[in-house]
Protein backbone atom coordinates (compact mmCIF):
# COMPACT_ATOMS: atom_id res chain seq x y z
CA UNK A 1 0.00 0.00 0.00
CA UNK A 2 1.27 3.35 -0.91
CA UNK A 3 1.61 5.68 1.73
CA UNK A 4 -0.33 8.83 2.17
CA UNK A 5 0.99 12.09 0.80
CA UNK A 6 0.09 14.48 3.48
CA UNK A 7 -1.33 17.86 3.23
CA UNK A 8 1.15 20.93 4.66
CA UNK A 9 -0.69 23.99 4.97
CA UNK A 10 1.88 26.99 7.12
CA UNK A 11 0.46 30.21 8.15
CA UNK A 12 3.03 33.27 8.28
CA UNK A 13 1.91 36.81 10.19
CA UNK A 14 4.63 39.35 9.46
CA UNK A 15 4.40 42.39 11.73
CA UNK A 16 6.92 44.88 11.41
CA UNK A 17 9.19 43.12 9.01
CA UNK A 18 9.25 40.04 10.94
CA UNK A 19 7.44 37.00 10.36
CA UNK A 20 6.22 34.18 12.33
CA UNK A 21 4.92 30.25 10.83
CA UNK A 22 2.88 28.84 12.06
CA UNK A 23 3.05 24.59 11.05
CA UNK A 24 1.58 21.29 12.64
CA UNK A 25 -2.14 23.01 13.76
CA UNK A 26 -5.81 22.63 12.85
CA UNK A 27 -5.96 25.33 9.25
CA UNK A 28 -8.27 26.37 7.24
CA UNK A 29 -7.88 28.68 4.46
CA UNK A 30 -10.05 30.26 1.62
CA UNK A 31 -10.45 32.76 -0.53
CA UNK A 32 -10.39 34.18 -4.45
CA UNK A 33 -8.06 35.44 -6.54
CA UNK A 34 -8.46 37.79 -10.05
CA UNK A 35 -7.01 38.27 -13.17
CA UNK A 36 -8.21 42.05 -12.86
CA UNK A 37 -7.98 44.78 -10.47
CA UNK A 38 -10.28 43.75 -8.23
CA UNK A 39 -8.15 42.71 -5.21
CA UNK A 40 -7.60 38.90 -3.79
CA UNK A 41 -8.77 37.89 -0.23
CA UNK A 42 -8.16 34.97 1.71
CA UNK A 43 -9.66 34.04 4.77
CA UNK A 44 -8.21 31.95 7.61
CA UNK A 45 -8.87 30.03 10.53
CA UNK A 46 -6.30 28.87 13.38
CA UNK A 47 -7.48 25.93 15.68
CA UNK A 48 -4.79 24.93 18.56
CA UNK A 49 -2.90 28.08 19.46
CA UNK A 50 -2.09 28.51 23.06
CA UNK A 51 -3.96 31.26 24.68
CA UNK A 52 -0.70 33.32 25.16
CA UNK A 53 0.35 33.01 21.23
CA UNK A 54 -3.64 33.56 20.92
CA UNK A 55 -3.62 36.79 22.46
CA UNK A 56 -0.38 38.09 21.41
CA UNK A 57 -2.03 37.39 17.51
CA UNK A 58 -5.07 38.80 18.29
CA UNK A 59 -3.28 41.97 19.79
CA UNK A 60 -0.08 42.50 17.17
CA UNK A 61 -3.02 42.35 14.27
CA UNK A 62 -5.37 44.64 15.75
CA UNK A 63 -6.51 47.38 13.58
CA UNK A 64 -6.44 49.78 16.92
CA UNK A 65 -1.96 48.73 17.19
CA UNK A 66 -0.90 51.00 14.15
CA UNK A 67 1.93 50.30 12.05
CA UNK A 68 3.88 51.99 9.63
CA UNK A 69 4.36 48.81 8.26
CA UNK A 70 1.19 46.72 6.86
CA UNK A 71 0.76 43.60 8.62
CA UNK A 72 0.53 40.71 6.33
CA UNK A 73 -0.94 37.48 6.20
CA UNK A 74 1.30 34.45 4.52
CA UNK A 75 -0.35 31.01 3.51
CA UNK A 76 1.79 28.62 2.44
CA UNK A 77 0.39 24.70 1.21
CA UNK A 78 1.63 21.59 -0.59
CA UNK A 79 2.01 18.21 0.32
CA UNK A 80 5.24 16.19 1.76
CA UNK A 81 6.30 14.68 -0.98
CA UNK A 82 7.13 18.41 -3.30
CA UNK A 83 7.29 20.97 0.03
CA UNK A 84 5.15 23.84 -0.03
CA UNK A 85 4.46 26.59 -2.63
CA UNK A 86 3.00 30.01 -1.68
CA UNK A 87 -1.27 30.39 -1.99
CA UNK A 88 -1.74 33.28 -0.93
CA UNK A 89 -0.11 36.84 0.58
CA UNK A 90 -2.11 39.85 1.53
CA UNK A 91 -2.31 42.55 4.08
CA UNK A 92 -4.85 41.86 7.27
CA UNK A 93 -7.90 43.66 7.16
CA UNK A 94 -9.17 41.71 10.48
CA UNK A 95 -8.57 39.62 13.05
CA UNK A 96 -10.76 38.09 15.58
CA UNK A 97 -11.18 35.00 17.94
CA UNK A 98 -14.58 32.61 17.60
CA UNK A 99 -17.32 32.16 19.35
CA UNK A 100 -17.11 29.50 22.33
CA UNK A 101 -15.96 27.04 22.76
CA UNK A 102 -14.33 27.18 20.30
CA UNK A 103 -10.28 29.13 20.46
CA UNK A 104 -10.00 29.70 17.28
CA UNK A 105 -8.60 32.68 15.41
CA UNK A 106 -10.21 34.17 12.41
CA UNK A 107 -7.76 36.42 10.19
CA UNK A 108 -8.54 38.13 7.08
CA UNK A 109 -6.75 39.74 4.22
CA UNK A 110 -6.76 41.44 0.94
CA UNK A 111 -3.64 41.61 -1.79
CA UNK A 112 -1.86 45.15 -0.91
CA UNK A 113 -4.69 46.62 1.00
CA UNK A 114 -2.81 49.21 2.78
CA UNK A 115 -2.41 51.08 -0.78
CA UNK A 116 -6.34 51.31 -0.68
CA UNK A 117 -6.20 54.59 1.50
CA UNK A 118 -2.35 55.87 -0.02
CA UNK A 119 -2.81 58.79 -3.03
CA UNK A 120 -0.56 58.11 -5.86
CA UNK A 121 0.08 60.98 -8.36
CA UNK A 122 2.39 59.97 -11.42
CA UNK A 123 3.12 60.92 -14.89
CA UNK A 124 4.97 60.23 -18.01
CA UNK A 125 5.82 62.37 -20.65
CA UNK A 126 4.27 63.32 -24.09
CA UNK A 127 4.76 59.62 -25.16
CA UNK A 128 5.77 56.12 -22.81
CA UNK A 129 6.02 53.15 -23.27
CA UNK A 130 3.44 50.72 -21.93
CA UNK A 131 6.34 48.41 -20.15
CA UNK A 132 7.72 51.43 -18.27
CA UNK A 133 4.38 53.11 -17.12
CA UNK A 134 3.93 49.61 -15.67
CA UNK A 135 7.06 49.71 -14.83
CA UNK A 136 6.59 53.00 -12.45
CA UNK A 137 3.05 51.67 -11.61
CA UNK A 138 5.01 48.34 -9.74
CA UNK A 139 7.14 50.66 -7.82
CA UNK A 140 5.18 53.14 -6.73
CA UNK A 141 2.63 49.92 -5.37
CA UNK A 142 5.61 48.08 -3.96
CA UNK A 143 5.34 45.08 -5.93
CA UNK A 144 7.01 43.14 -8.71
CA UNK A 145 6.46 42.94 -12.04
CA UNK A 146 5.74 40.32 -15.03
CA UNK A 147 5.52 42.49 -18.12
CA UNK A 148 4.25 39.85 -21.15
CA UNK A 149 1.82 42.14 -23.36
CA UNK A 150 2.58 43.61 -26.80
CA UNK A 151 4.35 46.91 -25.79
CA UNK A 152 3.49 49.65 -27.25
CA UNK A 153 3.59 54.00 -26.95
CA UNK A 154 1.13 55.66 -25.23
CA UNK A 155 0.08 59.14 -25.26
CA UNK A 156 -0.04 61.28 -22.21
CA UNK A 157 0.08 59.04 -19.52
CA UNK A 158 -0.89 60.66 -16.08
CA UNK A 159 -2.89 59.65 -12.71
CA UNK A 160 -3.86 60.98 -9.46
CA UNK A 161 -5.97 59.17 -7.25
CA UNK A 162 -5.65 56.10 -5.17
CA UNK A 163 -2.89 54.03 -5.68
CA UNK A 164 -4.57 50.75 -6.66
CA UNK A 165 -6.63 52.14 -8.81
CA UNK A 166 -3.61 52.71 -10.88
CA UNK A 167 -3.79 49.31 -12.30
CA UNK A 168 -7.49 49.83 -14.03
CA UNK A 169 -5.88 53.21 -15.46
CA UNK A 170 -3.31 51.03 -17.16
CA UNK A 171 -5.36 48.51 -18.49
CA UNK A 172 -7.53 51.34 -19.70
CA UNK A 173 -4.56 53.20 -21.73
CA UNK A 174 -2.65 50.32 -22.19
CA UNK A 175 -4.92 48.00 -24.04
CA UNK A 176 -3.63 45.35 -21.56
CA UNK A 177 -5.03 43.07 -19.06
CA UNK A 178 -3.50 43.91 -15.65
CA UNK A 179 -3.52 42.15 -12.06
CA UNK A 180 -1.98 41.86 -8.80
CA UNK A 181 -1.28 38.33 -7.74
CA UNK A 182 0.08 38.07 -4.14
CA UNK A 183 3.28 40.25 -4.55
CA UNK A 184 3.90 40.61 -7.96
CA UNK A 185 1.68 43.26 -10.70
CA UNK A 186 1.08 40.80 -14.14
CA UNK A 187 0.62 42.68 -17.37
CA UNK A 188 -0.23 40.87 -20.10
CA UNK A 189 -2.29 40.87 -23.67
CA UNK A 190 -6.30 40.60 -23.63
CA UNK A 191 -7.20 36.83 -23.94
CA UNK A 192 -3.74 34.97 -24.04
CA UNK A 193 -2.33 32.88 -20.86
CA UNK A 194 0.87 34.00 -19.29
CA UNK A 195 3.95 32.09 -21.11
CA UNK A 196 4.77 28.62 -19.41
CA UNK A 197 2.32 28.45 -17.11
CA UNK A 198 0.49 25.29 -18.51
CA UNK A 199 -2.20 22.82 -16.10
CA UNK A 200 -2.99 19.75 -17.52
CA UNK A 201 -5.93 18.29 -16.19
CA UNK A 202 -7.88 14.92 -16.60
CA UNK A 203 -8.71 12.27 -14.44
CA UNK A 204 -5.59 10.99 -13.52
CA UNK A 205 -3.88 14.46 -12.68
CA UNK A 206 -6.29 15.97 -10.28
CA UNK A 207 -9.63 16.68 -11.83
CA UNK A 208 -12.46 16.77 -9.21
CA UNK A 209 -16.12 15.83 -10.41
CA UNK A 210 -17.48 17.44 -14.19
CA UNK A 211 -16.23 20.53 -15.68
CA UNK A 212 -19.54 22.67 -16.70
CA UNK A 213 -19.62 25.50 -19.25
CA UNK A 214 -20.13 28.91 -18.97
CA UNK A 215 -20.73 32.02 -20.78
CA UNK A 216 -17.26 32.46 -21.27
CA UNK A 217 -15.87 29.03 -21.58
CA UNK A 218 -15.19 26.98 -18.40
CA UNK A 219 -15.67 26.24 -14.92
CA UNK A 220 -13.81 23.39 -13.23
CA UNK A 221 -12.80 22.31 -9.99
CA UNK A 222 -9.62 20.42 -9.15
CA UNK A 223 -6.69 19.55 -6.56
CA UNK A 224 -4.92 22.18 -5.31
CA UNK A 225 -1.23 21.69 -6.92
CA UNK A 226 2.08 23.88 -7.55
CA UNK A 227 1.72 24.35 -11.73
CA UNK A 228 -1.78 26.06 -11.90
CA UNK A 229 -1.20 29.97 -12.02
CA UNK A 230 -3.75 32.86 -12.13
CA UNK A 231 -3.93 34.10 -15.64
CA UNK A 232 -2.20 30.52 -16.63
CA UNK A 233 -3.54 27.84 -19.17
CA UNK A 234 -5.73 25.23 -18.06
CA UNK A 235 -5.55 22.31 -20.85
CA UNK A 236 -8.89 20.19 -20.22
CA UNK A 237 -9.31 16.63 -21.15
CA UNK A 238 -12.03 15.30 -19.38
CA UNK A 239 -14.12 11.77 -20.66
CA UNK A 240 -17.59 12.63 -19.07
CA UNK A 241 -17.68 16.35 -20.55
CA UNK A 242 -15.23 15.84 -23.90
CA UNK A 243 -17.17 18.94 -26.02
CA UNK A 244 -15.57 21.06 -23.62
CA UNK A 245 -12.18 19.86 -24.61
CA UNK A 246 -9.24 22.41 -25.41
CA UNK A 247 -7.14 25.22 -23.94
CA UNK A 248 -8.54 27.71 -21.34
CA UNK A 249 -7.40 31.15 -19.55
CA UNK A 250 -7.24 31.24 -16.00
CA UNK A 251 -9.74 34.64 -15.21
CA UNK A 252 -10.71 33.56 -11.62
CA UNK A 253 -9.20 31.11 -9.43
CA UNK A 254 -10.76 29.90 -5.50
CA UNK A 255 -8.90 28.29 -3.25
CA UNK A 256 -10.55 26.28 -0.38
CA UNK A 257 -7.59 24.25 1.49
CA UNK A 258 -8.04 22.92 5.12
CA UNK A 259 -5.59 20.28 6.98
CA UNK A 260 -8.26 18.24 8.97
CA UNK A 261 -11.41 18.27 6.53
CA UNK A 262 -11.62 17.49 2.69
CA UNK A 263 -11.25 20.56 0.86
CA UNK A 264 -7.82 21.03 -1.08
CA UNK A 265 -9.51 22.26 -4.16
CA UNK A 266 -8.80 25.18 -6.74
CA UNK A 267 -12.06 25.94 -8.63
CA UNK A 268 -11.27 28.06 -11.81
CA UNK A 269 -13.37 30.69 -13.90
CA UNK A 270 -11.84 30.27 -17.28
CA UNK A 271 -11.94 32.11 -20.65
CA UNK A 272 -11.74 29.67 -23.99
CA UNK A 273 -9.26 30.58 -25.69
Amino acid sequence: MDEVDRRVIRVGIEIGGRINFYEGLRVKASGTKYANPLQNDCTVTISGLSQATRDRLLTDTSPFNPSPVPKRLIVDAGRESYGTFRLFIGDITSAEPSSPPDVDVIIKAKTENAQAMNVAAVSAGPSARVSAIAKQVASTLGVGLLFEAMDKSVANWSYTGPALKMIRRLEEMGGVRAFIDDDLMIVKDMGRPIRGAVRILNMDSGLVGIPKATEKGLDVTFLIDRETRLGGLIRLDSRMNKPLNGDYVIDQLKFDVATHEDPFFYQAQCSRL
